[in-house]
């Protein structure tokens, strides 16, 4: 597939609105991504905490509920090399609050995630399903890969958080990017988190990203009304991707503390932490990343293994009905989040972006 200009996006997409629903694995559900798609923006389904059967699955509902395009993303981190003292110490350091839970932690931790560079079978299910949209994270797949999609008629994505990233994405044949902005709730797309993070705002990166590169850009982050919608396209972007808007949707997948949470006093409070996954990640304020405070990142096991041990601290304080452990990821715009069903949500969000633009 040849290059994609600013203008020609939407339509060589094949969706009406410029509104992205972010990935948000563990979050999006196919009813989300199919009532996206359907109301004219871009669904999309976050396959990085999937298996490929689990994926496959997945993909099937969402087809059976819609015909329009959809994203599919990935996540594309460099497997670390992983430390059993550093794991051996973090779970000693969690004994305390296992024992307050009244639970027991994991004698060894898990790689719970398997990085689609790694993921043959991943691949091979994306290849089969041709989806319109592919969207990478935390980096880029081989290249083999990137041109084996695009010969497929497979249109690239590739979140960056800085002009480097962007750079290497675009140079690899990434067609379009998504500018994550600091303000972004959820896990940063940064390709080597052991290099400094610039924490760029959305605003600033985007038109960076417009200035240097000639790519359509979506940008995304703090992004939660058609007036946003509408500042950042007046920027240069071609598209807004928005996440934890939909959080609160009746079709996703956020249990109900999650929700209460969005929507109470801790959406005012969201905090940029590692110590929940392995890699710095935005979140709705708890106990769990006030503990982080105190805990150096050289402490912290490697992505995705700390999250083993974070989904089994919070299953076993949801087992005594407590939720303060929970990674209740969300941006810095959650207090703007409306509880409303995805399709309602698109509608309004439109009408928004239409005055705003007029």
């Amino acid at each position: 597939m040849a290059d994609i200009s600013r203008e020609e996006l939407l339509s060589t997409i094949g969706i009406d609105l410029p509104i992205f629903q972010a990935p948000m694995a563990g979050v999006s559900s196919p009813a989300l991504a199919a009532a996206v798609s359907e109301a004219g923006g871009l669904g999309a389904l976050g396959l990085g905490a999937s298996t490929a059967e689990g994926a496959a699955r997945m993909i099937a509902e969402l087809q059976s509920l819609t015909k329009r395009p959809f994203n599919l993303n990935v996540f594309c981190h460099s497997p670390l090399a992983r430390s059993m003292d550093i794991e051996a110490q973090w779970i000693a350091r969690f004994q305390e609050h296992f024992d307050v839970e009244g639970s027991l932690p994991p004698t060894t931790l898990r790689e719970v995630y398997q990085s689609f560079i790694v993921n043959k079978e991943m691949t091979r299910l994306l290849l089969v399903t041709q989806p319109r949209v592919v969207s990478f994270h935390f980096g880029l797949p081989a290249a083999d890969i990137i041109q084996a999609l695009r010969a497929a008629g497979t249109i690239l994505l590739c979140s960056v958080t800085n002009l480097s990233d962007a750079q290497t994405a675009v140079a690899a044949g990434v067609h379009a990017l998504i500018a994550q902005g600091y303000e972004a709730g959820g896990h940063r797309g940064l390709f080597d988190p052991s290099q400094p993070d610039d924490q760029l705002t959305t605003s600033a990166l985007t038109q960076i990203l417009v200035r240097q590169l000639d790519v359509p850009i979506v940008a995304a982050g703090g992004i939660m009304n058609g007036a946003g919608i509408a500042a950042i396209m007046a920027l240069g972007a071609a598209a807004a991707q928005l996440g934890t808007a939909f959080v609160a949707c009746e079709e996703s997948l956020a249990d109900e503390a999650y929700r209460t949470s969005l929507v109470g006093n801790a959406g005012y409070h969201t905090v940029m932490t590692s110590v929940i996954s392995g890699r710095p990640a935005r979140c709705l304020a708890n106990r769990y990343t006030e503990l982080g405070k105190k805990i150096s990142i050289d402490e912290v096991p490697t992505y995705p293994v700390a999250y083993d041990l974070a989904k089994a601290l919070n299953a076993a304080a949801k087992r005594n009905n407590r939720t303060d452990y929970g990674a209740q990821w969300a941006g810095q715009g959650a207090p703007l989040a409306r509880p409303l069903p995805a399709r309602e949500l698109i509608r309004v969000l439109a009408n928004e972006l239409e005055r705003a633009a007029s």
